[in-house]
């Protein structure tokens, strides 16, 4: 008993001086560190003034919301799930849900793998000059917003002046407005996607490319493997982790498709088939002012996110050991 008792008093003593001796070195790096440090705080104050803060309106989900009470001051929905039923039970929730999957399904079809092909193919490229040619024009695209982009786009598909309808009579066919055919609007969405975002989403392939061993290609051309073996067996495997932490985060956001350029590309003749979640809450919110309603439809877009986010990252961790957490 004497024996564990100095065992207790020595454990007790020890413990709180290895505290102490950490939380020294924290205030030490801290301290000579700090304008990293500094450098943080407008990064924590955004997201807490943008995304924590309004974090607190998700009760309009659950309120009858009267502008005059303001959101606490409002009276609970009878029952709380009023908003969510009258969305469950609208006339559009089969319209938009579907549009939201489908144009979220076929953009991270297409917009995910061929970033991956372009730096594959950069990676392959010997001269210098010629692969930062490639890269400025394809990351040039980027830039551009959202509004430019789609007034190019306009620009383009215009029935009297645009350069696809101006090819399309000289060889014979007939020009049309594309934006106004409803069974246009996945594909010009999704192309027009891909031209400005490839080049940009291709950057961090390039650098986990970057990262692998070239002595495994040395030793792979040693054993007689050609290129594209090489590029089967080392590159992909190598950047793998780097494919799936980017697939899991994609997939977290299948319900949330670009507001502004749908919003920008939508008319009356292609609402069929570009009607989404994000363009119908803000309709519902903004042009005929049933809060309620429209927070309960953003709080059902997110959940669903949330609950993708955790199955797909789920699968990764037991499939292929690779997850966010």
């Amino acid at each position: 008993m004497k024996g564990l008792l100095c065992l207790k008093k020595k454990a007790a003593s020890i413990i709180p001086r290895d505290r102490g001796v950490r939380d020294f070195i924290v205030r030490r790096r801290i301290n000579r560190n700090w304008q990293l440090y500094v450098m943080l705080i407008p990064v924590a104050a955004f997201f807490v003034v943008f995304c924590y803060m309004p974090m607190y309106g998700i009760v309009l989900a659950f309120k009858d919301y009267r502008a005059m009470r303001g959101i606490m001051g409002s009276p609970w929905a009878e029952p709380l799930t009023k908003y969510f039923v009258q969305f469950f039970n609208s006339p559009y929730f089969e319209r938009v849900v579907g549009n939201t999957i489908l144009l979220s399904l076929e953009s991270l079809i297409f917009n995910f793998p061929l970033p991956i092909l372009l730096a594959l193919s950069i990676n392959e490229v010997r001269s210098v000059k010629y692969k930062k040619f490639v890269q400025n024009i394809t990351y040039a695209p980027h830039f551009l917003s959202v509004l430019v982009l789609v007034g190019v786009i306009r620009a383009f598909c215009n029935t009297d002046y645009g350069i696809v309808n101006i090819i399309i009579r000289k060889l014979g066919g007939e020009g049309y407005n594309w934006l106004q055919r409803a069974d246009m609007f996945r594909p010009l969405y999704i192309g027009s996607n891909i031209w400005q975002n490839i080049g940009w989403d291709s950057i961090i392939y390039i650098a986990a490319l970057a990262g692998i061993d070239p002595q495994l290609h040395e030793a792979a051309m040693m054993d007689g493997a050609n290129r594209l073996q090489r590029i089967w067996h080392i590159n992909l495997p190598g950047i793998l982790p780097t494919m799936v932490i980017l697939l899991i985060l994609n997939s977290g956001q299948i319900m949330n498709v670009g507001f502004e350029k749908v919003y920008l590309m939508q008319n009356d003749l292609n609402l069929s088939t570009s009607d989404v979640i994000a363009t119908y809450s803000y309709r519902i919110g903004i042009e005929t002012a049933q809060y309620s309603l429209s927070t309960a439809i953003g709080l059902f877009n997110s959940v669903i996110n949330c609950v993708l986010l955790l199955i797909v990252n789920t699968c990764s961790r037991k499939l292929s050991e690779t997850s966010l957490w």
